[in-house]
């Protein structure tokens, strides 16, 4: 019997909501994400468990026990139950009874083996027992021991249940996935036109996911060569994304979307994607200093040193992954620089547009000059 160790198993809240459907004879299924997290020895974020038990019962139980019950999901069986400030879905368990690609219609179940065929990846069927005792009803532990991300039963029949499980079917590889399953990479193929019905919310979400997972690029590449990547974002080429994290490895940057999106490319990022106007002044202004001849020194000045280093790094992953480390100093060097020069000092001179134009080409005569005029040279 295979059994995990987590600190999430010991969490007084916890336990708190598995004993208060336990100590009334229902089962208490920790389930998904966390247990799959907790055996490859990864954080988990969301605990969600699983249960025979109908809303109803649940809240009633919860009432009950002192606990709050938020109805979030009743009508698919979801009641979070709050402990001590801490929210934990509590599902009970389900099947479909139909379909149409973006939502399901569904029916409570009375056991975990027919919760657990309507989950998407077997990795993502795995149970544990409030003890730590795991329970495999689809073949999930070989898979992710080997690291190979398989859909439960028929790949087609899963994708046309939720089109948006052959985004996941990416995000999860770039997270989790060594072995690519060709099984499932020809369903999403074949299936790729019903990504037309999702909603872009839904789609940006999963790629925000899969951009930041520790390196997209493999699994980015494969939705290119199944043409799913083009029908997320028409113009896309994923050329860039494995030279960029080999880059961001080089100086020791952590992942980031946006800077991964911003290599990537592609018509309409802001709408198709949904991006917030921050997110889509952010991804621009990364494509357009990268596609600029600007040095990197003058790049830190003007769009600070994060942003800066981030878009000398699109730059260079866009040019074959060609980057000299010593232009990060450059970067943070022009990051440090303060303009001595305001428009109060040209005022007596210039006025209006005129004096615009004449701070404007004053300051970039100090940028040109590695920022070494100072404020007397520059007046003159």
């Amino acid at each position: 019997m295979r059994m995990i160790e987590a600190d999430w198993l010991q969490n007084p809240q916890a336990q708190k909501v598995c004993a208060m459907l336990t100590d009334a004879g229902h089962q208490a299924w920790f389930v998904g994400g966390c247990v799959r997290n907790a055996l490859i020895d990864m954080p988990a974020t969301d605990l969600d468990i699983a249960t025979e038990a109908h809303p109803e019962r649940v809240i009633e139980l919860a009432e009950a026990a002192g606990l709050k019950p938020v109805p979030t999901g009743i009508d698919h069986g979801t009641v979070t139950v709050v402990a001590e400030g801490r929210p934990f879905e509590v599902t009970t368990f389900r099947r479909d009874v139909e379909t149409d690609g973006r939502r399901a219609v569904v029916v409570f179940a009375d056991s975990l083996e027919e919760d657990a065929r309507r989950r998407d990846f077997t990795m993502n069927a795995l149970y544990a027992a409030p003890d730590g005792r795991v329970t495999d009803p689809v073949g999930g532990l070989p898979d992710l021991e080997a690291r190979r991300l398989r859909f439960i039963g028929d790949p087609h029949d899963r994708i046309r249940e939720d089109y948006l499980r052959i985004l996941r079917f990416f995000r999860f590889h770039a997270w989790y996935g060594e072995d690519l399953d060709e099984e499932g990479l020809a369903a999403c193929a074949s299936e790729a036109d019903g990504i037309e019905g999702l909603s872009r919310e839904r789609i940006g979400h999963e790629m925000r996911k899969l951009l930041a997972a520790p390196d997209p690029a493999p699994a980015t590449a494969a939705m290119e060569q199944a043409g799913v990547l083009w029908r997320v974002l028409p113009g896309t080429s994923s050329a860039g994304l494995a030279p960029l994290v080999h880059l961001e490895g080089m100086v020791g940057l952590a992942a980031n979307w946006p800077r991964r999106l911003a290599v990537l490319g592609g018509d309409g990022q802001d709408e198709l994607l949904r991006l917030s106007r921050a997110e889509a002044r952010q991804v621009r202004a990364l494509q357009e200093a990268a596609s600029g001849s600007a040095p990197a020194a003058e790049l830190g000045y003007r769009m600070g040193a994060d942003a800066g280093l981030d878009a000398l790094l699109v730059r260079g992953a866009l040019q074959g992954g060609f980057f000299d480390p010593n232009l990060a100093e450059d970067v943070r060097r022009g990051a440090r620089q303060n303009f001595p020069i305001s428009s109060a000092d040209l005022a007596e001179r210039y006025q209006g547009p005129a004096l615009g134009r004449a701070l404007r080409e004053t300051e970039q005569r100090w940028i040109d000059s590695d920022f070494r005029l100072n404020r007397d040279e520059l007046l003159k």
